[in-house]
């Protein structure tokens, strides 16, 4: 009589995990979207790369990679489930979290700064004291603000000792025109080696050798209530192997790659790829609690997050 009274539970339990089964193949069938930062680029390498080698199919996942319209557009897709995992910059995620998209870092991509201050080689800019009295060019506040900032305090200067000036992106030009002195926001990996091409070769000043702590540049970031899809282990699975073999093999992959986008088969992306590679994280899943929580109280210090955060 026991058993016979607990059948109807043991066979819903068993349509239930049945189900369960079915709906995680499903969701392991349907393509993953990942919307980048920007357009293709050599910093979406070992996307390519995985994808080209095919550790995407090895891990039984379909990936579907989508350019925005707009920079901002990954991080809003993702909240409002339109798109499973965007790339987006740490300092910028952080502050979206703070200000209430339900998103949490998955993975990484590279795992330091590639932001810049850029002078040219040919003035008299030697180190970050020789900017007072200068002019420096930026595209964006927040983050980059605060970043001049503490640059600037490391060798006891402070922002009334510059000129800071809006460049809205143009900041090579601003730069090789003279209209500024320096400029923040240009990638190490991209701009310069574009102004090196021109003739204008350029002396860098890295924010992490000059007071700002530690973060990630690009990371992926998923909505917080989708944290345990099946198909993001699978992803970082194949992540992790596609950056392997992109730093095994860096000039193959960048003839495949080239092959696959003529349209950036260049001199300027070819340097970009060779220049990017060496700063892909061999462990996208390695989280380190402490420099997220020294990069979050650098951030509140500076008022660009109104509330406590954890992930």
């Amino acid at each position: 009589m026991a058993k016979a009274y607990l059948r109807p539970f043991v066979l819903a339990f068993c349509l239930l995990s049945f189900f369960g089964l079915v709906q995680a193949a499903t969701n392991t069938n349907k393509p993953l979207t990942i919307v980048l930062d920007w357009f293709v680029n050599p910093d979406h390498a070992p996307l390519f790369v995985a994808k080209q080698q095919g550790f995407f199919k090895k891990h039984g996942i379909r990936v579907k990679i989508i350019p925005p319209a707009d920079a901002s557009d990954g991080p809003k897709l993702v909240a409002a489930g339109k798109a499973d995992l965007a790339l987006n910059y740490q300092n910028q995620s952080i502050m979206q979290i703070n200000n209430g998209l339900p998103l949490i870092r998955v993975a990484t991509l590279i795992n330091q700064p590639l932001d810049t201050i850029a002078v040219l080689k040919s003035s008299n800019i030697h180190s970050i004291d020789d900017l007072k009295g200068k002019t420096i060019g930026y595209s964006t506040t927040g983050f980059e603000a605060v970043t001049i900032k503490t640059m600037l305090a490391k060798h006891h200067l402070t922002t009334k000792d510059v000129k800071l000036v809006n460049v809205n992106y143009n900041l090579i030009q601003s730069l090789i025109t003279h209209r500024v002195d320096a400029t923040i926001g240009m990638m190490r990996t991209i701009e310069p080696i574009q102004m090196a091409l021109q003739g204008y070769p350029a002396r860098l000043f890295y924010p992490e050798d000059n007071g700002v702590p530690h973060y990630a540049e690009l990371i992926f970031e998923a909505n917080k209530k989708n944290i345990n899809d099946p198909r993001l282990p699978a992803f970082i699975k194949a992540l992790q192997e596609g950056v392997a073999y992109l730093k095994e093999h860096p000039k193959k992959t960048w003839h495949v790659f080239a092959k696959n986008h003529p349209e950036l088969n260049n001199e300027l992306n070819y340097k970009s790829w060779l220049a990017t590679y060496p700063y892909f994280d061999d462990h996208p899943n390695h989280y380190s609690l402490h420099q997220y929580q020294v990069l979050l109280n650098y951030m509140k210090k500076h008022k660009l997050m109104k509330k406590n955060i954890t992930r």
